[in-house]
């Protein structure tokens, strides 16, 4: 495992310089078209005049709203200095959120009614991690779950905070020909991965592939900003479960757009190295290791995916098994290629099928024969 430099700025070109070589024969090696993709600034000024001239090739600038977000612990009533979008929750002990509670307060302060928190969470196993819309509030209170211990939250902005140009692909990113949105294009702020000493937080490790597990990610369903929320769940995840990045490999939100997940370094097929080994990621906890992770944006306990977010994700799974050569319609026994644990689980399997949890929800968890069969006769 490598030590990035310290420097965001140098970070920025050495990303620049690699995908710019490796780009076209990487993805001509994978049988896709991918186009280049970059490091994105991390800071809130303007690039400097030398970040420009190496971001300048197949790029253009956009802005995205840097993060803003204030962590707290325990029950106490919780405000923040900017309106809150999201309201991060974690705790410990319990798998179940089962009496947890949350109170927003709208702009004024006035508190209004308590909400339960949802038990249908991707993260239920590590004890609980939730995204709960706040709906720009002022501020919050939560009830802890019974059981729970180490209740901790985080009070997120991910649409209104100081704007963050950024390098993206002027030309669209494909994988097999499927049209994926990069980091940059959805706003990954990449200084989230590094510690302040400038080491990253997980260095990236490969493994060769095994199997695919879908998830979906309990947020809201009609999302108006689903990048938004992308940016708002790796922060819950980077930050504050200390993963050092967001926990999927792809997330795919209504409109069918799928989005790129965990870094995988400067190969041109996104969650894999240049010898397609997959990039270990966070998201089926002690079963991580070779098996790639594709999450659905919203709830899926009481309605299925969207007709553009169900082909999106059948076109994304199909290329990905036919990338590794593997019968989406197995069963296979996995094996963590780090401390030797097996299971016998689906080539294509849901969350739940690892752990205690409910994701990817009931009605997605039923779909997962549909999504078989399709992958398997292309239909």
């Amino acid at each position: 495992m490598t030590v990035p430099p310290t420097s965001p700025q140098h970070r920025t070109k050495t990303r620049v310089a690699r995908r710019s070589l490796i780009g076209a024969a990487g993805a001509v090696a994978a049988g896709a078209v991918i186009t280049p993709t970059v490091m994105a600034t991390t800071n809130d000024a303007e690039p400097t005049a030398a970040d420009i001239d190496d971001a300048k090739p197949g790029t253009t600038s956009e802005a995205f709203p840097k993060t803003r977000a204030k962590t707290a612990t325990g029950e106490a009533l919780v405000e923040a200095a900017f309106p809150i979008g999201y309201v991060g929750v974690r705790w410990e002990g319990t798998p179940k959120a089962t009496g947890g509670g949350i109170r927003l307060r709208d702009a004024d302060g006035k508190p209004g009614e308590w909400r339960a928190l949802s038990a249908s969470g991707c993260s239920d196993a590590n004890g609980g991690a939730l995204l709960v819309p706040a709906d720009q509030a002022s501020g919050y209170e939560l009830k802890a779950p019974e059981g729970a211990t180490g209740l901790r939250s985080l009070a997120l902005d991910t649409t209104r905070g100081p704007q963050r140009t950024m390098a993206v692909p002027a030309d669209t990113t494909r994988i097999r020909g499927l049209a994926y949105r990069s980091r940059p294009a959805w706003g990954a702020d990449e200084s989230l991965r590094f510690k302040p000493d400038g080491t990253e937080n997980t260095p990236t490790e490969y493994y060769p592939f095994q199997t695919i597990t879908v998830h979906h990610t309990a947020t809201v369903n009609a999302d108006p900003d689903p990048a938004a929320t992308v940016r708002g769940i790796y922060e819950l995840h980077a930050v504050t479960n200390d993963w050092g990045d967001i926990g999927y490999h792809f997330l795919i939100d209504e409109a069918g757009i799928i989005y790129e997940g965990r870094y995988s370094g400067e190969d041109a097929m996104p969650a894999h190295d240049a010898d397609s080994k997959l990039v270990t990621a966070f998201h089926t906890v002690g079963f991580n290791s070779g098996n790639l992770g594709i999450a659905l944006l919203g709830n899926l306990m009481e309605q299925g995916p969207t007709d553009a977010a169900r082909s999106s994700l059948t076109g994304l799974v199909r290329a990905l098994v036919r990338v590794h050569g593997v019968d989406p319609q197995a069963t296979v026994t996995y094996t963590n290629p780090v401390n030797g644990t097996p299971k016998e689980v689906a080539e294509i399997s849901g969350h739940q099928d690892w752990l205690e949890t409910d994701c990817p929800g009931e009605v997605m968890y039923k779909e997962l024969a549909r999504l078989r069969e399709a992958v398997a006769t292309g239909g």
